[in-house]
C-alpha cells in the first residue's frame, strides 16, 4: 500500500515526510476555476472539497496503472475572508498588487483558512473507497509595517500559497497565533488524513516508512 499526494506543494510533502511517510507525488494539474465555477452556488467549504477531490481524481488513471494498491490524497486550501464586497473565499493572489491588497485587509484581524482533504483507496488498479471533508482553522495576523509587507512581498511566497501567506515560511513572522490544526494551515492536516484513511479502511502506521 503506497500513499500518494496529488499535489506538487512542497510544504505538503514535508509534513508528510516528517510524520513518517514517504509519498508518491503526482500532479494533478487540476483547472481549479473551471472546477469552482461548475458547482452550482457552493459554500466555501464544499468549493475547497470539490478541488481537492478533482485533484485525487484526476492523477488515479495514472496511478493505478503504476500500482495494485495505494491511498491517493488531494488538497486544496483557500482563505475565508472578510472583504468591502462581503465574506469571500480567495486561492493565490493573481499579482503583487492582489496580495497587497489583500494584506492590508488582514493586517491585525483573523480569518478562515479552509482545507479540503480527498481520498481515494485503490485496490486492484480500481477505486474501491472514497471519503472527504474539510477543516477550518482560524489564523489570526499581525500587522507588518509597511517596509515588512513590502519586503514580504518582494520575496514572492505570497504570490504560491493560499491566502498570500505561510504558516511555515517568511509568511509565519505576521501570524500571531491559530486555533485548530497549524498542520491544515500549511496545507494538510494529519489528524484529519487520519481518520479519512481510517474510513476508507486504512490504517496511518501501515503507510509509515519502515
Amino acid at each position: 500500500m503506497r500513499f500518494v499526494l496529488a499535489s506538487q506543494s512542497p510544504a505538503r510533502l514535508n509534513v508528510l515526510r516528517t510524520a513518517g511517510i514517504e509519498p508518491v507525488v503526482h500532479v494533478s494539474g487540476v483547472d481549479e476555476d473551471a472546477v469552482a465555477a461548475a458547482l452550482p452556488d457552493p459554500k466555501p467549504a464544499e468549493v475547497v472539497v470539490a478541488l481537492a477531490a478533482a485533484k485525487a481524481e484526476a492523477v488515479l488513471p495514472t496511478v493505478a496503472a503504476e500500482l495494485d494498491e495505494a491511498v491517493v490524497v488531494g488538497c486544496d486550501s483557500m482563505l475565508l475572508m472578510d472583504t468591502p464586497d462581503g465574506p469571500q473565499i480567495v486561492g493565490k493572489p493573481a499579482s503583487t498588487e492582489i496580495a497587497r491588497q489583500r494584506w492590508r485587509l488582514m493586517a491585525g484581524r483573523s480569518g478562515e483558512l479552509l482545507t479540503g482533504h480527498a481520498v481515494v483507496r485503490l485496490s486492484g488498479g480500481q477505486a474501491v473507497a472514497r471519503a472527504q471533508e474539510t477543516m477550518s482553522t482560524t489564523v489570526r495576523w499581525s500587522a507588518p509595517s509597511e517596509a515588512e509587507l513590502e519586503a514580504y512581498l518582494a520575496s514572492g511566497e505570497p504570490l504560491h500559497v493560499a491566502g498570500g501567506f505561510t504558516l511555515d515560511g517568511l509568511g509565519g513572522w505576521f501570524v500571531e497565533g491559530i486555533d485548530g490544526d497549524h498542520g491544515s494551515v500549511i496545507g494538510i492536516s494529519l489528524p484529519l488524513t487520519r481518520r479519512l484513511l481510517a474510513a476508507v479502511g486504512v490504517s496511518v502506521v501501515d503507510l509509515w516508512a519502515k
